[in-house]
């Protein structure tokens, strides 16, 4: 029995891999979780460390976080640590804060049907909905039934994320064969698929991401019922899936889970906003492709590359090219119905796509912000004079504005392919060759002005001639 009060049995199913038998080594993890792992041993508890750390030095990668399960209470934890704070209320988790780095803490998970059945019924239910809640379609609400290892392993998601590290003898422990499962590239929920599914839909969008960060395929029994269980991303708040939305994309591997997004059906769940500018037709070749499908892959790809170049990547670009299509074309259905002018009915549409989007997905405001300077700049660009020019180029969102104008050109082509031509030119040419830049496209532009007066001029000319003859 140990100071919290859990006992921690052999489980003759658990397979222990020795030091000899992986390549983890003390060198790869972070001093500041080896730290965690020594204090906790050191007082008593049991401590691991957990799930996609233990994944990604398995598989020779960096991992971004390291996560500790241990059979300590979070107050325990608290009590351990001075810089530990307490977060969470579905999941109570101790954030441990070295700095800028956080190592997360969480107690071994329970099953929850181990509540303790001595106590009265009204206690039980206090206990219940404080402890462990659900709702009706089987989503776990709150998630604070603490157990054994064992136990614990049984509640991760998947397979692979279910290997345990400890720095007392450096062994590995696989309670669901995880490490098999990590060699043949298989991504494997634990447990009955649809019922752990409906106990968080996310997980649905954790295969998708897995699988096209690692490069593995989706067991069939696990891929089976996300097409049906799809809408059950509904019910998960708009704030969770924003967050799901950046690692989904913006993880340097946006394009591969893009296509299995797709494949899955939960694509349209996340943006439905998009499903009107997507065609279905058979696509022979790129040109049977809509717009927003184009641009949206090419995007992506783009991301993907800035990332494994150690680029910055802004998610507000990204959103935004991802909804300029579903705009533009909401921009045309508001001028139908109203007959107001393109800039005015272009504001409404932007709101109307902005609040359809974040009910789905809850896009801060900060980013949103920053989507409609981008919008905005759209259709200011082939207004090219002087002061138009250097407003537009001195503009904070200026670059991100021409990538997309860059992207709309290389799917339209035609005319906006000279006009992002020019503003490629303009921005990296001197002082001189701008203002010649600008003087010669005013010209030309009183020049086409001129042709269209005198062209209107003549018509009316004609027309009034044509009447007189009649007569």
């Amino acid at each position: 029995m140990t100071k919290s009060g859990l006992e921690i049995p052999t489980d003759s199913k658990c397979e222990i891999i020795p030091r000899k038998q992986h390549d983890i080594s003390r060198q790869a993890i972070s001093e500041n979780a080896l730290k965690v792992l020594y204090r906790l041993n050191k007082q008593g508890y049991q401590a691991y460390l957990v799930g996609g750390c233990v994944r990604d030095l398995l598989l020779g990668k960096k991992p971004k976080d390291f996560d500790i399960t241990t059979n300590a209470t979070p107050e325990q934890v608290q009590k351990a640590f001075r810089n530990c704070r307490l977060v969470g209320r579905r999941f109570r988790l101790a954030h441990i804060m070295f700095g800028k780095e956080i190592i997360e803490v969480a107690t071994f998970r329970g099953d929850h049907s181990n509540l303790n059945s001595e106590i009265t019924n009204t206690k039980l239910t206090k206990i219940d909905s404080n402890m462990s809640k659900r709702s009706q379609s089987g989503m776990l609400l709150r998630d604070n039934v603490y157990g054994t290892i064992e136990e614990d392993a049984m509640r991760r998601d998947f397979t692979i994320n279910g290997l345990y590290y400890s720095v007392k003898d450096f062994t590995i422990r696989d309670y669901c064969h995880g490490i098999d499962d990590l060699k043949n590239g298989l991504i494997r929920l634990i447990g009955d698929p649809e019922t752990r599914y409906r106990e968080d839909p996310v997980r649905m969008l954790r295969a998708i991401r897995f699988a096209a960060k690692l490069n593995m395929t989706i067991e069939s029994n696990t891929a089976a019922p996300i097409k049906s269980l799809a809408s059950l991303l509904k019910n998960i708040p708009s704030a969770r899936l924003f967050d799901e939305a950046i690692k989904l994309f913006q993880s340097g591997h946006g394009l591969p889970t893009y296509h299995l997004l797709r494949k899955y059906h939960l694509f349209f769940i996340l943006f439905p906003t998009l499903q009107r500018s997507f065609n279905y037709q058979q696509r022979s070749n790129k040109a049977d492709i809509s717009y927003a499908e184009q641009i949206i892959e090419q995007a992506l790809k783009n991301t993907d590359y800035r990332i494994a170049n150690y680029k910055r990547v802004n998610p507000a670009y990204l959103f935004a090219v991802m909804l300029w299509y579903p705009l533009a074309e909401r921009t045309r259905e508001i001028i139908m119905e109203s007959g107001l002018t393109y800039h005015d009915a272009f504001d409404l549409a932007m709101n109307d796509i902005l609040k359809e989007q974040c009910s789905v997905i809850a896009i801060p405001k900060r980013l949103t912000s920053t989507m409609c300077d981008i919008w905005r700049l759209q259709l200011r660009f082939s207004k090219r004079s002087l002061k138009r020019v250097t407003s537009i180029f001195e503009h904070p969102k200026f670059r991100a504005a021409y990538d997309l104008l860059e992207l709309r050109a290389s799917i339209e082509k035609g005319e906006l392919l000279e006009l992002a031509k020019w503003w490629d030119e303009y921005q990296h040419c001197g002082l001189d060759q701008r203002l010649k830049m600008v003087k010669q496209i005013t010209q030309n532009d009183s020049k086409y002005q001129s042709m269209n007066k005198t062209r209107n001029k003549s018509k009316s000319f004609r027309s009034r001639n044509k009447g007189k003859k009649t007569e």
